[in-house]
């Protein structure tokens, strides 16, 4: 007889949004305990999104649970929308009311991910993370020809005011390349071959492009972003929390951004159709990054079970 395999619930949820159908999709497994690193990594090429996690029991005190994040090529050690995303469907799992609020650890390979979820009293939910680590210069990013190459841009669309393109992570990396234009931002075509020859002469095992501008759609928010990573199978992503976080790191460098709190809305994802809000809190001392916390909006859109 032929055994049925076990049956895993999973969820989709859209992240960075209020509303279904935009922001950035996130496929989360729950019950994923028995599936190996290859099967995860089959699964997410089965979702096909820019990352699908999977739910684990926390193997230490006082962790609502332990997750993995995976790209449909890889896996990541810490991801911001899946955070995010998680956060917000464990939250609701559990019940929680709306106008009120909830704290929990998520582990993730980078260390221990402090979350708070509200559910507002019109029943939206918004979570809160700070991220594992802070933000670290990870030296000279590429030369800003090749990179508006790269990008199928001109030179003189890259730069603005004191920001020239950087390298940072926290702890995933990104090549932040700042766009002067909203229009330029619209008229990036990625060259996928330029793209991997840049980024396999620099050894960045996290190849990838933060485009941004200081023009944006919505007034309220600060910076206008793309983002792409085509060598980790994400053409482009509609909104990218990690990069978000090391982005931190960029402001304390190149904004001339003060001590004290800053709260930043980066807006990604307009030129697919997703669009999406992150809200960037960041903690300046000395002129280093304190503390980094990441936020933002999640919907739960679909409910199944996978026979895996």
């Amino acid at each position: 007889m032929t055994q049925t395999p076990p049956a895993r619930r999973f969820h989709t949820l859209d992240v960075f949004t209020d509303e279904a159908l935009a922001g950035n999709p996130l496929a989360v497994v729950h019950d994923s305990a028995g599936l190996d690193t290859a099967a995860m990594q089959r699964i997410a090429g089965e979702f096909n999104l820019s990352e699908t996690v999977f739910v684990l029991p926390g193997t230490t005190a006082g962790h609502r649970a332990d997750i993995r994040i995976f790209t449909p090529g890889a896996e990541l050690p810490f991801a911001g929308h899946p955070t995010v995303g998680t956060a917000v469907l464990l939250a609701a799992l559990d019940g929680l009311a709306p106008g009120r609020e909830t704290a929990f650890i998520i582990g993730e390979k980078a260390g221990p991910v402090p979350c708070r979820v509200t559910r507002h009293a019109d029943g939206r939910f918004e979570a809160r993370f700070e991220a594992p680590r802070k933000p670290a210069d990870l030296g000279p990013a590429p030369d800003p020809a090749q990179l508006a190459g790269v990008l199928g841009l001109t030179p003189r669309d890259i730069g603005f005011d004191r920001h020239r393109p950087s390298r940072y992570g926290a702890p995933v990396s990104f090549c932040y390349v700042p766009v002067k234009t909203r229009e330029a931002m619209g008229r990036i075509r990625v060259d996928t071959r330029w793209f991997a020859e840049t980024f396999a002469a620099i050894q960045d095992s996290h190849p990838a492009i933060f485009a941004y501008s200081r023009e944006t759609v919505d007034p309220a928010a600060q910076f206008h972003a793309r983002m792409f990573a085509p060598g980790l199978g994400i053409a482009e992503d509609p909104a990218t929390g990690s990069a978000a976080a090391a982005f931190a790191g960029v402001l304390a460098a190149q904004e001339g951004l003060a001590d004290g709190t800053h709260q930043i809305i980066i807006e990604q994802g307009f030129e697919m159709g997703r669009p999406s809000r992150i809200a960037l809190g960041l903690t300046l001392a000395g002129g280093s990054v304190e503390t980094v916390t990441i936020g933002g909006g999640a919907v739960i859109v679909t409910e199944g079970r996978l026979f895996l």
